[in-house]
């Protein structure tokens, strides 16, 4: 299977499947003297690692990474420097349960890439979904965590903003509140906690899911990244989104809304500012115009469908071309988008890294 790998100058390769030995990535182009430790790599795997909360799938899995190569340790111990070579970093799989897709081993599940896969390929693992499960993408949680430390200053953070029908209150939003313990949604609006909590518990016990809206809010990206024609930013930051699994849909800035509007409520109005630099009064591009970052908030959203393992009985075919009712047992997310935020994050950090990386690499001069 080819089509492992993402990014130009930062380049990762994601490898491993789901009940496989482990999974992992290798991060190529990621410059020397990049300065990092294990704890930090770990804080985000364990954002979205599964058994967490009863709103998640109860896979109990510790998703403890092991940076294998790439770096020298410094003298403290603790801090790990990139020596310019590929980083290496694999998270082991620990709480594999196979058993639980004997059934479906013949079975196409509707929703899944069940058909498509086997289709392309002729074979497929139907051990929870081999390759294309979204396990797949802790790697790339962990190449997220190098890639926030390309770009100075940069900062990239993530919230659940929908869930099905229900959305936040954006006169709530406190950023602080998503890393709260009493917060298992990565809502901004602790408000919404207990109308998320009550509409999920119904949703769980009838043995359905539901879909949501993810928003990505990357600051201190500088002017400049990007390219007006094949290599726009905001391109390749959706590219990026749109792998994740059970994204169907991605939007920059206003995004959708962007058609309802006139051009004067779309346009964002620029004055001089008191330190000579030029300053937006709004950000409906979202940061990005033209597909070069204006220097403001990089902002995207991106839509998750619901989990397509569910406990209701759903109508398909197997590979000898029966009609059968599949019922898909196992451990699953009733609200898949949750465990989301954190991968989104970390596509939108390895797309602006590399970026940054091919910003330099062609003008010569940090942007």
């Amino acid at each position: 299977m080819s089509h492992n790998t993402f990014g130009h100058l930062f380049r990762v390769t994601t490898w491993g499947e789901s009940h496989g030995a482990a999974l992992g990535c290798v991060v190529d182009g990621c410059p020397p003297g990049i300065r990092f430790t294990l704890a930090e790599i770990q804080a985000e795997l364990d954002k979205r690692r599964p058994g967490q909360s009863r709103f998640v799938t109860q896979r109990r899995e510790a998703d403890e990474v092991k940076v294998l190569s790439g770096f020298v340790m410094d003298d403290d111990g603790e801090t790990m420097i990139t020596t310019g070579t590929p980083v290496s970093m694999m998270i082991e799989n620990t709480d594999q349960r196979s058993k639980d897709y004997g059934e479906i081993a013949r079975q196409y599940r509707p929703g899944h890439a069940d058909y498509t896969y086997d289709t392309k390929y002729g074979i497929r693992d139907y051990r929870g979904g081999g390759r294309s499960s979204a396990r797949e993408t802790a790697a790339r949680v962990a190449a997220g965590a190098l890639a926030r430390k390309i770009v100075p200053g940069l900062s990239v953070r993530g919230a659940l903003v929908a869930m099905g029908d229900k959305t936040i209150d954006r006169a709530n939003w406190n950023w602080g509140f998503i890393g709260d313990a009493e917060n298992p949604f990565f809502t901004p609006d602790p408000a919404s906690v207990a109308i998320f909590s009550d509409y999920l518990d119904g949703i769980r016990k009838a043995g359905s899911s539901v879909g949501a809206l993810i928003e990505i809010v990357a600051e201190g990206v500088p002017a400049g990244l990007g390219a007006p024609v094949y290599a726009k930013l905001d391109q390749d930051i959706a590219s990026n989104l749109m792998s994740i699994n059970a994204v169907k849909g991605v939007e920059i800035g206003d995004g959708f809304e962007t058609a309802r509007m006139t051009g004067e409520e779309n346009a964002d109005e620029m004055r001089m500012g008191n330190d000579g630099k030029p300053f937006f009064m709004s950000n409906h591009a979202g940061g990005i115009l033209g597909g070069i970052s204006t220097g403001q908030p990089v902002v995207s959203r991106f839509a998750v469908k619901p989990t397509s393992s569910i406990l209701t009985p759903r109508r398909s075919v197997d590979v000898d071309g029966n009609d059968v009712d599949i019922r898909t047992k196992g451990r699953h997310d009733p609200c898949v988008g949750i465990r989301a935020v954190p991968i989104g994050e970390a596509m939108v950090a390895c797309a602006i890294a590399d970026h940054y990386l091919r910003h330099r690499g062609q003008t010569g001069r940090i942007a």
